[in-house]
């Protein structure tokens, strides 16, 4: 438990500086915005097919903490590549070669836990809420630091920062399933897909995720051209941190409450309410802290909800699989098409007109989930 919650806290530590300051760093090299929308895409289009890769290789083998190991020394090998400015394509190939391995370090940390937890989701909130803390401790020093110092020292942050990555991997234990079979190793995944449960989950699951993009991808250079100062930005990705740590040590004792397919549906919910409020409402801080506070339910929440559907209808051999799917269909296309669609929506008709699109798809997703509730309460209804 204590060497994946240190894995945790490293990971969404490097996370934390490189996902929201990213689009800053390559503003400050003089980049375009759909130049910026195309490399903060990078991470994105990996997860569309590294996940699924990586899964399955770890259902054959067994050994994710292996895999885990591999990917994040190639990571921090990788990233010394963003200290020489080679110019666009340059930073590409270099982003490339950094998310293949760190993107699907996430649905085999995922499969793991999962593995590991057993259905236990206060333990699980336990140990993602060390993640949250080094996300909140590196997103609110590396807002200071670059206020002060400039953007200079970015890559300088990325090296340092999967250095901590690569050690916590080393501490995790030895921990191995049963080496596949052939049987086993082709066990299809089809079956699972088939089921209309499940398809509506992922489409719930892709179009919430597509439209929380427009908070990962974009809220920073927003909030920027709205007057905010760098600081200040780090402040409020600091509150939705703040609040994701909250719920992640308080779920054990609340998420029980409802059924999993209930939880999806209120986290679209306030997905749609926090868009909403950042499209139209981000010249008051108070309503952009409201709305990040949100960030409770419209991550957190749904992020623990959709690792135990997972769970649930992946087991197994399915197990990496079924993580590395969440994270292909959500993060991977998801994250694609709300990145690129999102920079050319906002170059060509501005942040706030994207953010109400963005609130348009979450409302698409909420109603997915619905119909997840309602297939959920009729198999219910049919059980003798």
């Amino acid at each position: 438990m204590l060497a994946f919650a240190a894995l945790s806290a490293s990971y969404f530590a490097h996370i934390g500086f490189f996902n929201p300051y990213l689009p800053l760093w390559l503003q400050s090299l003089g980049l375009p915005l759909i130049t910026i929308s195309l490399l903060t895409s990078v991470q994105s289009v990996t997860r569309v097919f590294a996940p699924y890769a990586w899964g399955a290789l770890s259902d054959h083998l067994g050994d994710r903490v292996l895999l885990l190991r591999v990917s994040a020394a190639v990571a921090l090998v990788a990233s010394l590549g963003l200290l020489w400015n080679g110019g666009p394509w340059w930073i590409f190939l270099v982003l490339l070669v950094m998310f293949i391995h760190t993107g699907s370090m996430m649905s085999l940390t995922e499969a793991a836990l999962a593995q590991l937890v057993a259905g236990d989701w206060g333990r699980y909130g336990r140990i993602r809420m060390c993640g949250s803390a080094g996300f909140l401790l590196t997103v609110f020093v590396a807002g200071a630091w670059f206020e002060h110092f400039g953007m200079g020292h970015f890559p300088a942050w990325a090296t340092a920062t999967l250095a901590l990555v690569l050690l916590a991997t080393l501490r995790l234990p030895v921990m191995r399933e049963p080496r596949g079979t052939r049987t086993e190793a082709r066990q299809p995944v089809m079956p699972v897909l088939r089921q209309p449960a499940v398809r509506w989950f992922f489409a719930s699951l892709f179009f919430h995720v597509t439209a929380h993009f427009s908070v990962y991808g974009f809220i920073s250079l927003y909030l920027d051209s709205l007057g905010y100062s760098k600081s200040s930005i780090g402040l409020l990705w600091a509150v939705s941190v703040v609040a994701e740590v909250l719920w992640f040590w308080l779920q054990g004792h609340v998420i029980g409450r409802l059924r999993m397919p209930q939880w999806l549906l209120l986290c679209g919910a306030a997905t749609v309410l926090r868009l909403g409020m950042t499209a139209w409402m981000a010249h008051w801080m108070w309503a952009v802290i409201i709305a990040q506070l949100l960030h409770a339910l419209s991550f957190a929440a749904h992020h623990t909800t959709c690792v135990a559907l997972v769970s649930r209808h992946f087991t197994g051999q399915l197990r990496g699989r079924g993580q590395a799917l969440f994270t292909v269909i959500g993060y991977g296309f998801g994250g694609v098409i709300g990145v690129l669609a999102g920079g050319a929506a906002a170059q060509r008709f501005g942040f706030v007109t994207m953010f109400g699109a963005a609130t348009a798809l979450a409302l698409i997703g909420s109603l997915c989930a619905w119909r997840v509730t309602r297939l959920e309460r009729a198999a219910i209804t049919r059980r003798p």
